[in-house]
């Protein structure tokens, strides 16, 4: 199972950290997706980091304020958040296939709880 940590509160404006861990082994090797839901929406996509480093965002629109890279020793994924904004309140989950390319949006087998992102003034 995954773990998210890194969600609070905060300003319009201001950035996020927000890791993703899998107690007892190694992300490193494995592609990562990062996505967020708002309670009764559907859940969104937001981007993957292959095994490979290599990302790919599902929206066009969330190129430029997420970015996100793995810790040096390859132990969690970070998902980068900047310039938030009011509609960027959701829970945020990662979640792997345990495969080292990116799988398609659906194809996520492995999921974290989440962490709660609340962006407000």
């Amino acid at each position: 199972q995954l773990v998210e940590s890194g969600g609070d509160l905060a300003q319009p404006g201001g950035s996020l950290r927000l890791s993703c861990a899998a107690p007892g082994f190694t992300l490193g090797n494995y592609a990562v997706g990062w996505f967020r839901q708002v309670p009764g929406k559907e859940r969104e996509g937001i981007l993957c980091i292959s095994g490979h480093n290599v990302v790919t965002y599902y929206k066009e629109t969330m190129k430029g304020r997420f970015t996100v890279s793995r810790d040096s020793n390859e132990s969690t994924v970070v998902l980068q958040v900047n310039s938030l904004k009011l509609e960027d309140t959701a829970v945020y989950h990662c979640a792997t296939d345990l495969g080292d390319l990116c799988p398609d949006l659906y194809d996520f087998d492995y999921w974290g709880r989440g962490t709660q992102v609340t962006v407000s003034s």
